[in-house]
């Protein structure tokens, strides 16, 4: 593993070369290209150069230790010290473990987020704007943006489905774990008995994909317009900007209205339409798979249960991992990182496994 990295460090050193180069600047497409290499190279090569000052420490103190110490308290210090530097040194390697497993390609992409109310009627659609709201709040806390394709309410404030995308930076490799069914468990406030009710929610997320990063035959669609039914007055009633697409081979349809601009719309509905055929796609070909072994985080699967809330004991259960927490106010105001975490954490634990084994 060291070796590799050693060569990983090299075309780092290359790259910064390179790139203080003058002649390298009369090409854009190469300065691009090099500095998206040297953040990927970055947090490998930083690891690395941790490890090797930590190795260093500890082949200096073991030197001390092995020569003649006649004070007890320095050779106490000493000794303190290696054993500091190997702790290190183990840390720095597990991490380095990690940063060498094979990436998910979709990690920097933009996702789509689609919710939808399940069992539980109307408690199901309020339930549905909560983690809607949820999601929102944590993109904001990232500095993220949140724009809304298509959204389909309920007289009562609740949501029948909605689909939004997220713009930023490492959106899909955050909240790619969230895709499955979202449980929850509270007193709706129509119940005058005080009964709780258990009511689900369908979350898929998806990686936003181009029409260039998945090809879709023009002959494969059927695109209709039409007016849009939500808030907007009577511009939204006099112009057929909303779109629909339906992908004839599979019947997948996508609707957008959010944007007043039928081309816009139209753009945004075949990102939404390549992501969902992606991801299709892609869970057919991972199902065989699939089937021989299940990972500690899950599939993915949008019919698995993956997560509880439960309001009258404030807590919130990840039943992949196990995991429990007693914040549920701050969780649904967009408090997902300890969640998330834990989430990747196993995640990253299961492919080290798999690679020992392998």
């Amino acid at each position: 593993m060291l070796e590799k990295i050693k060569l990983l460090e090299e075309k780092y050193i290359d790259i910064e070369n390179r790139m203080g180069s003058p002649d390298v600047y009369n090409d854009p497409q190469a300065v691009a290209r090099l500095a998206r290499e040297q953040k990927d190279l970055t947090p490998v090569v930083e690891a690395y150069r941790a490890y090797k000052k930590y190795k260093s420490d500890a082949e200096e103190a073991r030197a001390l230790l092995d020569g003649k110490i006649d004070d007890p308290e320095f050779r106490e210090m000493v000794q303190e010290e290696y054993n500091s530097a190997k702790e290190a040194m183990a840390e720095m390697e597990q991490k380095l473990k990690i940063l060498l497993l094979p990436k998910d390609p979709n990690d920097s992409k933009n996702v789509i987020v689609e919710i939808r109310g399940g069992a539980g009627g109307e408690e199901a659609a309020l339930f549905a704007q909560s983690l809607f709201r949820m999601y929102s709040m944590y993109a904001e806390s990232k500095r993220w943006k949140t724009e809304i394709a298509n959204i389909n309410e309920t007289e009562l404030g609740g949501i029948k489905e909605v689909s939004f995308v997220i713009e930023g930076d490492g959106a899909y490799s955050r909240l790619k774990f969230e895709s499955g069914v979202h449980r929850v468990q509270r007193v709706p406030d129509t119940e005058a008995s005080g009964r709780i009710h258990t009511s689900t929610v369908t979350v898929a997320v998806l990686p936003e994909m181009d029409e260039v990063d998945f090809h879709i035959n023009p002959a494969d669609l059927q695109i209709d317009t039409y007016r849009s039914s939500g808030a907007g007055g009577q511009h939204v009633n006099k112009t057929e900007s909303a779109i629909r697409i339906t992908h004839l081979p599979t019947g997948t349809v996508v609707e957008c209205q959010d944007e007043r601009s039928q081309h816009k719309n139209r753009d945004r509905a075949m990102k939404i339409l390549a992501s969902r055929l992606y991801e299709a796609e892609r869970e057919r070909q991972n199902a065989a798979y699939a089937a021989e072994r299940k990972s500690q985080v899950g599939t993915g699967d949008r019919s698995e249960r993956i997560r509880t809330y439960n309001y009258p004991q404030g807590r919130v259960t990840d039943h992949r991992i196990g995991l429990t927490l007693y914040k549920i106010d701050q969780i649904m105001n967009g408090d997902l990182d300890e969640i998330i975490d834990a989430l990747v954490t196993a995640d990253q634990a299961e492919k080290l496994r798999m690679n020992e084994e392998n």
